[in-house]
């Protein structure tokens, strides 16, 4: 499929590929993440256990980013 053809395609109909192609990766089980997303998953977990992670409202991300 070429980006020509899937530009003619609807909103909907995209959204739907790309739900599609993401579910196919889930059962690929030759992907691996690298030892340093889980070293920065468990420094997260600790940071939110002891009370020092600071979370930010999808308002303030916004208003960040505009």
């Amino acid at each position: 499929m070429t980006i020509s053809e899937i530009s003619k395609m609807s909103m909907i109909e995209r959204l739907q590929a790309m739900e599609a192609i993401w579910d196919s990766l889930l059962h690929e089980t030759s992907i691996k993440s690298p030892d340093w997303h889980a070293e920065i998953l468990s420094e997260r977990r600790k940071k939110i256990s002891s009370g020092e992670a600071r979370f930010k409202s999808i308002e303030e991300l916004k208003s960040k980013y505009r």
